[in-house]
């Protein structure tokens, strides 16, 4: 065991936030701390690292056991370069390498005993040397910035002259390369690309040290950590298992006390009601009954009603009007800033109903591309078209769409004048804005905060066509669930960007890929993404490569040519039967438009025929009758036809 906490409590005024909170971690175990926003995650790592006091309990680690702790907010300042503040780090390998340079000079001009002393020391310093990875001191460097994101050109970058992100990401690298027994990190990825999230999560799964992490990526919380640890109303439990094993524990739990709960509360209904007949037969036999039943009640532990799944925000996403089935077509989409193209001749088309996550590293263009295609920027070339009856709704990761100097009221009322104020109130309250809350002004809310306004002016907007921008960007895990949960009961088409993978993983039905300035297309969600990425996404590079050589880097370039032949005669043969697969649904879906078109026409001749039968100026018409007859049988057998055709056609897409 590396970290005891005992028994701790922590109250702010009358809000208590931890009690009785009692865990252990084991050393190289990896632990998370799960909770709603405001649930007091941040404040426990506090707590456990000392940088605030507990109220009462006891916190202890191991005695000679080193800690790193990520805050989630950044304080740094250093005059140093990004290179040289992680190199700090090391000096310790610095000063034994200087030590040995130093001791090979001696030997040089030393002999006998001497000698013998200045070798087994240099044996012990060497050892040491080599235990601290002190030959490859320089390439971990290098290797840990690139893995956070940072090119060779950063290196050089004043540590003073960087945003509070890149700053959080310098200081995680030291914390890394520091090497402590636990490392405690608090929304480690929120300042990472996909790339950059998933080279963390490498490095952890192979960290020989302990690790708590709290965090709301729950793609990420899958793949490192064993246990849970979850702050509920304070208190405060512990679960085995990775967070889908925590997520399907703690529903069933929570069932079970449901049902404990309503028993109980119908019981105690029940006693209530027996006493007050009881009390009513005024006899003494029957009030000393009564009062026996009371002094039972008094005795009884009252168990809390569980907090309900939905109590938090309520979401419901349905369009007002239908799209045509073409939602979206773009055809040689290419934009640049000053002398950078961030991607050259893109393709994509979206059908009424997809949902479509669009994915790349950070710098690509995806929020430009969302810009372009709500016309806030104009493109350098390429066409956008919106299919018939589209309806866009935008969600900007920046809320742009939100007036500072309005407040929360005004905000809505003005976008929607038609709604009376009992139904702003209660569209507001869904977002868990209620009574002076309202009254708010925007520019004083919270990243948060300023999301939920965006989410409820979107519920409110009817589109059928939803462009979201980072949309679970400050949401709390069980928010980001009742997000998923809408959209995947929406009738409408989304396209958005996000880092949530796990959030991409339960929504999306197809992925779209940003890289090298062109696009790879997955039909999938993240899982089949990672499973065919490396194929699909090189042999689509290979192929842009070949038509146009300036798209690609030479490190991409350098990458791709050190390839085996036969990978990438491979690669080409998947990602051509990708292509393919493509082709193939596309006219699947195609030809099943056309023949529900004929469906719909036969059956309205058919409702004509049956009119026409029931016209009593044919009814003693035998020839037009048999004429009717005749036709109304045709097609009846061709619709017999098609609809046989329409399920073959659904199943196989």
């Amino acid at each position: 065991m590396i970290l005891s906490v005992n028994n701790i409590n922590k109250s702010f005024g009358t809000d208590v936030i931890i009690k009785d909170a009692t865990f252990n971690i084991e050393d190289h175990e990896k632990a998370a701390i799960v909770g709603i926003n405001g649930a007091g995650k941040s404040t426990l790592l506090k707590m456990i690292v000392g940088e605030e006091p507990v109220d009462s309990g006891l916190v202890t680690f191991t005695r000679g056991k080193t800690v790193g702790y990520l805050a989630q907010q950044q304080n740094l300042s250093s005059g140093k370069n990004i290179y040289d503040e992680l190199l700090e780090v090391k000096q310790f390998v610095i000063d034994m390498e200087k030590e040995l340079r130093e001791l090979e000079s001696l030997m040089g001009s030393t002999k006998g005993e001497e000698l013998d002393a200045l070798l087994n020391k240099y044996n012990s310093l060497n050892q040491k040397f080599e235990m601290a990875n002190g030959y490859a001191y320089k390439s971990e460097i290098v290797g840990v910035l690139k893995g956070l994101g940072f090119s060779e050109e950063d290196f050089s970058l004043n540590v003073n002259t960087l945003s509070g992100g890149q700053k959080t990401r310098v200081a995680l690298g030291k914390i890394l390369l520091s090497n402590p027994d636990i490392i405690l990190l608090d929304e480690p990825t929120n300042h990472l690309d996909m790339e950059s999230i998933a080279w963390l999560e490498n490095y952890l799964l192979n960290y020989t040290g302990a690790v708590v992490l709290v965090s709301h990526d729950r793609y990420f919380l899958d793949k490192i950590v064993s246990k849970v640890i979850e702050i509920d109303q304070g208190v405060v439990t512990v679960f085995s298992g990775n967070y889908t094993d925590y997520a399907s524990k703690k529903a069933i739990l929570r069932n079970m006390k449901l049902k404990e709960y309503l028993n109980q509360q119908r019981e105690i209904k029940h006693q209530e009601a027996v006493i007050t007949k009881l009390k009513q037969f005024n006899r003494e036999k029957s009030i000393k009954r009564a009062e026996s039943r009371e002094k039972m009640l008094d005795k009884i532990d009252v168990i809390e009603k569980p907090t309900e799944l939905d109590d938090k925000m309520k979401i419901k996403l349905e369009p007002e009007v239908v799209s045509g089935n073409d939602v979206l077509s773009v055809e040689g989409l290419t934009k640049s800033f000053d002398d950078v193209t961030l991607f050259k001749n893109i393709n994509l088309d979206i059908k009424r109903g997809e949902r479509v996550a669009l994915i790349g590293n950070n710098g690509t263009g995806k929020t430009t591309i969302l810009r372009l295609l709500n016309g806030l920027i104009p493109a350098d070339s390429g066409t956008i078209t919106l299919g018939s009856k589209v309806e866009i709704g935008y969600y900007d990761q920046e809320h742009h769409v939100l007036d500072p100097d309005k407040t929360l009221f005004e905000e809505i009322s003005d976008a929607y004048p038609d709604l009376n104020n009992t139904k702003i109130r209660n569209t507001l309250a869904a977002f868990l804005f209620t009574g002076d809350d309202v009254f708010k002004y925007i520019r004083d809310l919270s990243g948060g905060e300023r999301g939920r306004v965006s989410l409820a002016k979107l519920m409110l907007s009817n589109a059928n066509f939803l462009i979201l921008d980072e949309p679970t960007n400050h949401l709390d895990i069980v928010s980001k669930e009742i997000l998923e949960n809408a959209l995947n009961s929406y009738t409408g088409t989304v396209l958005y960007v996000s880092h949530d993978r796990y959030f991409i993983n339960t929504t999306a039905t197809r992925i779209v890929e940003l890289t090298n300035k062109t696009t790879v297309n997955y039909i999938g969600n993240y899982d089949y993404y990672i499973e065919k990425k490396d194929i699909l996404t090189k042999a689509a590079v290979d192929e842009a490569l070949k038509n146009d050589p300036t798209l690609l880097n030479k490190a991409t370039v350098t990458v791709n040519t050190t390839s085996s032949n036969n990978n990438n005669s491979n690669s080409k043969e998947e990602w051509k039967q990708s292509r393919e697969e493509q082709n193939r649904l596309k006219k699947a879906k195609n030809e099943l438009k056309k023949v529900e078109a004929k469906i719909e026409e036969l059956e309205e001749k058919v409702k004509k025929i049956d009119e026409e039968y029931a016209n009593p100026e044919i009814a003693s018409n035998t020839g037009k009758l048999m004429e009717l007859h005749k036709e109304k049988t045709s097609i009846e057998a061709d619709l017999s036809n098609l609809y046989d055709r329409w399920e073959i056609l659904s199943e196989s897409i």
